[in-house]
């Protein structure tokens, strides 16, 4: 009421019966005002001891949990000019089925047939092989052959050494035997010529002892020539032996250089035969490369190369592929102050792009359209972008991750820490401090995969 006048209506009306006066009747608003904020600070105060779950948040994208299972290219072994596509961008195919056909760039193989051109020099050259075996073969036998012609030569050359021997010998004796006759003979004959010149001996008895006497030296140069002829036969005989050994001896060397060289040329045969047999099959495995084929069961994202007639080089990337049904996972990076935080095993939230989501990052149970995550791997070497990269699957015990889902589409992770009440991390966050460390309960376990029980 505005008081604009000193007459007073209290007393005089009653007011409960006139709706205007209840409608203008003072309020305590002061009071009201005093009491919402006592109840303001009281919620606050009772907020301020609610547990709140201490989080890392960062960013990620998803990717596979097998290095096998990710994005990769499809590679020209050889230089070769596209000829024809067989697939377009998007199409599934399984492992081993035709990408693209590839015609030959190289001069060295225009030949259609050099593989068969190949084929036969090899079989030529095994041939080749093969004679020289027989013939390294041939002299060996040959050599043994000659072998045993010379010890037969030598036993034959020793039988007569040992027989010349013998006849010496004997002649020897009989050239000593006649020498002694004839020393008989000459001391008969002058005994004679004694008696002869006293008259006791007549003139014929002592021819007869000059005839004796010249008979005995005759037997005795006559074995004086056999004993001399014989030493001859020896020592011819002797000289034979050597002949036979130096014959031999050069026809074996003759022989062995002959096999040597043989062997020599069939080593090197062989060697001829295996580089032949490697470039045939080189050739040969080099014509199943001209169909580009897929590693393996996915989807043709995308073709580097395009067109017909383009040359490609050997090892260049012609298309890419996405592997079928991979295993998905998240990876998330974290800086180094928080890396001591995370532990293999320890739980995510994911909020993926494009999928709604209501998160209280503080309370993950009163969160919707956030999906859980399980860490299953932490490099131990720092990336380029200076923080490590943690890799996270999906949580067995949680919701499974959506069915459409994509490799490469982006990912907010919140990795869960311990509890703490509110009031607890409003002092950390105002003081910088870093969240709590986890630990384990004295009363909990570790399994054998490091995880809590």
């Amino acid at each position: 009421m505005l008081h604009l006048s000193d007459n007073n209506l209290d007393g005089k009306i009653k007011r409960d019966q006139y709706r205007a006066f209840s409608m203008n009747r003072d309020y305590a608003s002061g009071v009201v005002l005093t009491r919402i904020l006592q109840v303001a600070f009281g919620i606050f105060l009772i907020m301020l001891f609610l547990p709140w779950t201490q989080n890392i948040r960062t960013r990620g994208f998803v990717t596979t949990l097998y290095p096998e299972e990710r994005p990769q290219g499809i590679y020209s072994v050889i230089s070769g000019k596209i000829s024809k596509w067989h697939v377009k961008e998007g199409d599934f195919v399984e492992a081993g089925d035709t990408i693209l056909h590839l015609t030959e760039v190289k001069d060295a193989y225009f030949d259609p047939e050099f593989v068969q051109q190949s084929q036969a020099q090899l079989n030529a050259k095994t041939s080749a092989v093969a004679y020289y075996e027989n013939k390294a073969l041939s002299l060996e036998q040959q050599l043994q052959a000659l072998d045993r012609t010379r010890e037969v030569k030598l036993r034959q050359a020793r039988n007569y050494i040992l027989q010349a021997e013998f006849e010496v010998a004997s002649d020897s004796a009989n050239y000593q035997a006649t020498q002694t006759q004839v020393q008989i003979a000459n001391v008969q004959f002058e005994r004679y010529q004694k008696l002869y010149d006293q008259g006791l001996k007549s003139l014929t008895d002592l021819e007869k002892r000059r005839v004796k006497w010249q008979d005995a030296k005759a037997k005795n140069l006559s074995a004086q020539n056999k004993l001399q002829a014989s030493r001859n036969k020896l020592e011819n005989a002797i000289t034979e032996l050597e002949s036979i050994e130096n014959t031999y001896a050069e026809k074996i060397s003759k022989a062995q250089s002959d096999r040597f060289a043989t062997l020599s040329q069939l080593e090197n045969a062989k060697a001829e035969t295996s580089k032949l047999a490697n470039q045939t099959r080189n050739y040969s495995i080099r014509s199943s490369f001209y169909y580009v084929t897929a590693p393996q069961k996915g989807y043709v994202t995308q073709a580097i190369r395009s067109g017909i007639g383009e040359i490609v080089k050997e090892g260049a990337e012609i298309a890419t592929i996405m592997p079928y049904n991979p295993s998905l996972a998240v990876a998330m990076y974290v800086a180094p102050v928080d890396l001591p935080l995370i532990q293999k095993g320890e739980k995510v939230r994911f909020l993926f792009d494009g999928w709604p989501t209501i998160v209280f990052s503080g309370w993950p149970n009163l969160s919707y359209g956030s999906f859980g995550g399980e860490v299953a791997a932490i490099d131990n070497y720092i990336s380029p972008n200076g923080k490590y990269r943690i890799l996270v699957k999906p949580d067995a015990d949680d919701h499974p991750w959506p069915d459409a889902l994509r490799v490469g589409s982006g990912a907010d992770g919140i990795a869960l820490l311990g509890d703490v009440p509110i009031w607890y991390e409003l002092w950390r966050k105002l003081n910088g401090f870093p969240p709590n460390y986890y630990k384990v309960n004295p009363g909990e376990k570790e399994d054998d995969k490091g995880k809590k029980k």
